[in-house]
């Protein structure tokens, strides 16, 4: 037994001696990419702290300026006041004389403001950097997720030999009614491989295993009434939280200003919305908007339950939505709601309206002056309410998304206002 237990004992310790080196190494490695996002933060902090710098210095250069002139006015007063106080007449006019030949100049003072080019760019490359290390994770889980249907497909293909090789040696009836029933539902579904280990839990009826044998199963038909009604169980469930259970999903979404129309005015760190008579001149992008006043927020979804609220500021001439990134940005169909890419609710005027694929629904007037969207990825469901002490439905859209969603929002005219509001 000893000599036997020799090699397994030499084994494990080989084991131990190569995971300590893979995780020494791991650890240096994203130690290595700590580093590196550091300096980065230095550089971005040190550039907005340069910029800072150098228009406190131009204010202190114009401080002194107006010192200087402010002693020269003084100056020029006292010599006034003494020229009154002359009692001589002809002495008075020589010195009101000189006065009138002295040179004055009005002070420039030039407009000082901080580079907004400079703080936008430094913002977007750090916010640039965070969507590469996310995308990166994603790869990561989406790689995951091939390897889990290769991993289904080749059990699949596993019990299909085994209900083929039962059947034909005719043996074993209890384990041919099961593969049976396992078979007949169709393949097996992601969420029966949990790190790669085959889970049968919640497969079957309670108590029931492989080698029970049960002559019933569960209809396709029924399993997709089951999902309808759990769909909607879910939606009544986030219909009855709070608001203060809802934050637990918050998203602070800031306004991507390269989608921006040339006319919406984008101001408070990204998260007010306005539309101005003047073109703003914005550099050209593939995904600004052409045609319509619209612009949409710079974080996206995937996966999972995002919650964000929108303040209607002012006129109620205004769209708040979802759409693809993928929604064209010029011609009628890049209007929010008139196309399959996007989702929103409309208010125009006392008129309120849900759009999507081109298609209007009018909509009870609920008066509300902020707006929360609640959005599940995965549920397939994008709630509106109206904000308040109880939230009021506005509106649900049900529907099976293919591609991250983005916050979207529609301005009709100069007047309307929008606000993100930061939770």
């Amino acid at each position: 037994q000893t000599v036997l237990l020799k090699p397994v004992s030499v084994c494990s310790c080989l084991l131990q001696e190569t995971a300590s080196e893979k995780k020494d190494l791991i650890k240096n490695e994203f130690l290595e990419i700590k580093v590196l996002i550091e300096e980065k933060e230095t550089q971005s902090l040190k550039a907005i702290a340069d910029e800072e710098k150098r228009v406190s210095n131009k204010f202190d250069y114009i401080y002194g300026v107006l010192g200087s002139k402010k002693k020269e006015i003084k100056s020029l007063r006292d010599q006034i006041e003494m020229a009154l106080t002359e009692g001589d007449d002809i002495l008075f006019l020589k010195r009101a004389a000189a006065l009138q030949q002295t040179p004055t100049k009005d002070a420039f003072v030039p407009l000082i403001e901080m580079d907004q080019n400079l703080l936008h760019s430094t913002y977007q490359s750090a916010v640039n950097l965070k969507d590469i290390v996310k995308l990166s994770v994603i790869q990561c889980r989406e790689k995951r997720v091939e390897v889990q249907q290769i991993q289904l497909y080749n059990i699949n293909h596993v019990f299909q030999l085994l209900r083929s090789s039962i059947s034909t040696q005719k043996c074993y009836p209890a384990w041919s009614r099961r593969l049976n029933q396992i078979t007949s539902r169709g393949p097996l579904q992601p969420e029966c491989v949990c790190d790669g280990v085959l889970s049968m839990q919640g497969f079957f009826p309670t108590g029931q295993t492989l080698f029970s044998s049960v002559d019933t199963a569960p209809t396709m038909g029924t399993l997709n009434a089951a999902a309808v009604v759990s769909t909607k169980e879910l939606i009544d469930s986030f219909l009855k939280k709070s608001r203060e259970e809802l934050l637990q999903y918050a998203a602070n979404i800031t306004l991507d200003y390269n989608t921006a129309h040339n006319k919406v005015v984008l101001s408070e760190r990204y998260t007010r919305m306005s539309v101005s008579d003047i073109p703003q001149n914005y550099n050209h992008h593939p995904q600004r908007f052409i045609d319509c006043f619209q612009v949409l927020g710079f974080q996206c979804f995937k996966r999972g339950i995002h919650y964000w609220e929108v303040e209607l500021q002012q006129n109620n001439f205004c769209g708040i939505g979802i759409c693809y990134g993928s929604m064209d940005r010029q011609g009628p169909e890049s209007r929010l709601g008139r196309n399959s890419s996007s989702w929103c609710i409309e208010w125009f005027n006392s008129k309120i309206s849900s759009w999507h694929n081109d298609v209007e629904k009018c909509l009870p007037n609920v008066k509300a002056t902020k707006i929360g969207v609640l959005l599940h990825c995965e549920g397939g469901f994008v709630i509106f309410m109206a904000v308040g002490e109880k939230h009021n439905l506005i509106y649900k859209f049900k529907a099976q998304f293919t591609e991250a969603l983005y916050p979207a929002f529609w301005l009709f005219s100069s007047g309307t206002v929008l606000s993100l509001c930061q939770m």
